[in-house]
């Protein structure tokens, strides 16, 4: 589960996509994300490279780097740090797990990493400019739209 920072991390993101520049009062409104907490966001964002801003009249937010470099996968890293359900299977964080005898034996560990390295593949191909432009539905069931096709 990604927190509500990283949501709204890529909510941002996803707004700044669709406009050249933005102001942060906008965004915030458009996006529904308070707006001391979009500061700060925005500000772990600029840090990173992720995010330029310009003050001023016409200052506002923009993207540094192209949409479709972005990746999720980078954006909930920077926010919520590794894509891991247990500690042992962190690329960036490893610790082994506090009751684990055998890590090459640990049928929980096989069935996580599975999960894990799933995960990392979608996150860490679908990008901001995916997002915009994806041709998926309402959001509710996280799949993409068949046609005429009800899938199990």
């Amino acid at each position: 589960m990604i927190s509500q920072k990283a949501r709204y991390a890529l909510r941002a993101l996803i707004a700044l996509a669709r406009s050249e520049s933005m102001m942060i009062a906008d965004i915030a409104e458009q996006q529904q994300i308070p707006r001391k907490f979009l500061e700060q966001i925005l500000l772990d964002l600029k840090h990173q490279g992720i995010v330029s801003s310009r003050r001023g009249r016409l200052g506002g937010y923009g993207l540094l780097l192209p949409s479709d470099q972005i990746t999720f996968g980078r954006i909930l890293r920077i926010i919520d740090g590794p894509i891991a359900p247990l500690p042992c299977l962190s690329r960036v964080a490893y610790r082994r797990c506090a009751d684990c005898k055998s890590e090459a034996n640990c049928e929980i560990r096989r069935v996580f990493a599975q999960v894990a390295e799933s995960a990392r593949e979608v996150l860490d191909r679908t990008t901001i400019a995916e997002a915009v432009t994806s041709s998926w539905g309402n959001g509710s069931s996280g799949r993409p739209k068949t046609a005429g096709k009800r899938t199990a």
